[in-house]
């Protein structure tokens, strides 16, 4: 039994960390649906696998980083940060994409999954790369 309770000692921060990871998460999936000029998740409902694979890819570019936050931070804080930092990164990405490919916002609510899938690419491309940047 003591080394159960050994085990479980971290179970605390554990929680911590994973209900502010959450939090960023639900934070993130709000301010990139109401970015896009497209409805996502009704998109998805209808069965639009471009909406889908953009925006998979959109959570999975953000989740990338924040899990190297998580890794990379001593205190709470630091990681919270460094979550709005790869925020940030996500939305600059998105709207990158949007110079780079004027009609993607019509592309993915028309259900042109290339678009979808080069969208939701680039977002975890971009989730990489902050991840593996987050080296203080």
């Amino acid at each position: 039994m003591p080394k159960l309770i050994e085990s479980l000692r971290g179970l605390d921060d554990f929680l911590v960390y994973f209900v502010a990871a959450l939090a960023l998460l639900v934070l993130f999936l709000a301010i990139y649906v109401r970015t896009t000029p497209y409805r996502e998740i009704a998109l998805i409902r209808e069965g639009n696998n471009a909406a889908a694979a953009s925006l998979s890819g959109a959570m999975l570019g953000f989740i990338l980083p924040l899990a190297s936050a998580i890794v990379n931070s001593a205190a709470l804080w630091e990681m919270m940060l460094w979550g709005a930092i790869a925020l940030i990164a996500q939305l600059v990405a998105y709207g990158i994409a949007r110079l780079l490919l004027p009609h993607l916002a019509q592309d993915i609510a028309a259900g042109k999954t290339a678009s979808g899938v080069v969208l939701g690419a680039l977002s975890i491309g971009i989730g990489i790369l902050s991840a593996a940047s987050m080296t203080y």
